[in-house]
């Protein structure tokens, strides 16, 4: 997985969870089902927001969930997962944006793409994928060329950027793609009002993956010798740390500006989870929203949060915890069991019982960084009582 909002499934709360996992199994789900096993290697968690946006607006139906079989990834669960247009679009922006990724790194002949087999095998996987894309964007009136222009012009751009280029300069094609992906989720949604925010709000979401990649890889470009937009045009990280504040307040009044049926988990990864990564990026400190309940308090907790498919008592209360010596599995079978927990990457990605034990586990994906507790937390308590709650009284 990769992308720069990676949510703390502890912060989220156990209903928002859930619907993130949905969004989330729906885009890999979509992109095996339109584009074939292969193509699910390119999920990521920003990809997701637009079918989280496209939901987030749309009425309510039965058709927006359905019931998947089970898979390794969720420790062989079933589970509901979102469908329909905005899932397809996520995965058709996925695959283009993968595939021009793809063409970027055989352009610089990256680690093992210096070879020429590889690079010869990554140009057919990527010109692939860019077809696939450009097919599965059509099926929902999205003409992915935009974002096929914005990543030409992108090498274009690099290729002349040098000490005193604005910065803006080199984000504008990443700006322009999101920006239109973004907007396109008030078409599918029937909300066509809402497409001139949500394209301010792409736009500037935009600017912000391009400048937290390169704050992130500043240090690892320079020992590569890689081309890093911080480097090239010599900004700061204090001016770049500006633009990103700057463009996390603009996409809050952006979404302020759109109509949406149930923006609570929206607004959570837009807002408060964006926030939090930016600060990750540039080492700040940011509020730990610890096992947070969407609203209440504890009584409105559900399953532990390390499995968010554990099974609950009467009630809706966990069941007792089974004593050690009931659960666990013989030396052969615990063996077996890690095999299979090992080559489906459960172990590096999801959540699973130890083959052995059977205690619950998380992947090294899946750990979180809200150890610390909301004191000094910058908006206001009832939003670290569950982000986005009723009468939350905080400023976004």
């Amino acid at each position: 997985m990769f992308g720069i909002v990676r949510p703390c499934r502890h912060r989220l709360g156990e209903g928002l969870k859930t619907q993130w996992m949905a969004h989330l199994c729906g885009l890999c789900l979509a992109l095996r089902r339109d584009h074939g096993q292969f193509a699910r290697i390119v999920t990521n968690y920003d990809g997701l927001l637009v079918s989280v946006l496209t939901e987030a607006q749309a009425e309510r139906s039965d058709g927006w969930r359905r019931t998947a079989g089970p898979c390794p990834l969720r420790g062989m669960r079933s589970a509901s997962v979102a469908q329909g247009e905005g899932a397809r679009l996520a995965a058709a922006v996925s695959l283009v944006l993968a595939a021009a990724k793809v063409r970027d790194h055989v352009a610089d002949g990256d680690g093992l793409l210096a070879r020429r087999p590889v690079a010869l095998a990554a140009r057919r996987v990527a010109t692939s994928w860019g077809r696939a894309g450009a097919r599965g964007g059509s099926a929902v009136g999205f003409d992915t060329a935009v974002l096929v222009d914005a990543v030409d012009r992108q090498i274009g751009i690099e290729t002349l950027a040098g000490p005193g280029t604005p910065l803006l300069t080199v984000t504008e094609p990443t700006e322009t793609a999101t920006a239109a992906a973004f907007a396109h989720t008030a078409i599918l949604a029937g909300r066509p009002g809402n497409a001139q925010p949500l394209a301010e709000a792409g736009r500037l979401f935009g600017r912000l993956a391009h400048l937290l990649d390169a704050v992130e890889d500043r240090e690892t470009d320079a020992v590569s010798g890689a081309w890093n937009p911080l480097t090239a045009t010599g900004t700061s990280l204090v001016e770049a740390r500006r633009l990103a504040d700057d463009a996390m307040h603009g996409i809050r009044l952006a979404l302020r500006d759109a109509e949406f049926t149930d923006a609570k988990l929206a607004h959570v990864l837009l807002v408060h989870e964006l926030r939090t990564s930016v600060d990750r990026a540039f080492g700040t400190a940011s509020c730990g929203h610890a096992h947070a309940p969407e609203q209440g308090g504890p009584e409105s907790y559900g399953p532990p949060p390390g499995n968010p498919y554990a099974p609950s008592g009467p009630g809706g209360t966990p069941p007792p915890p089974q004593p050690p010596h009931r659960n666990r599995r013989g030396l052969l079978a615990g063996c077996l069991v890690w095999s299979g927990l090992a080559c489906t990457c459960q172990m590096c990605c999801g959540s699973y019982e130890d083959p052995w034990t059977r205690e619950p586990k998380e992947g090294l994906c899946q750990r979180c960084d809200c150890d610390s507790c909301c004191e000094g937390c910058d908006c206001c308590s009832n939003c670290c009582d569950g982000c986005c709650c009723d009468g939350c009284g905080c400023d976004c």
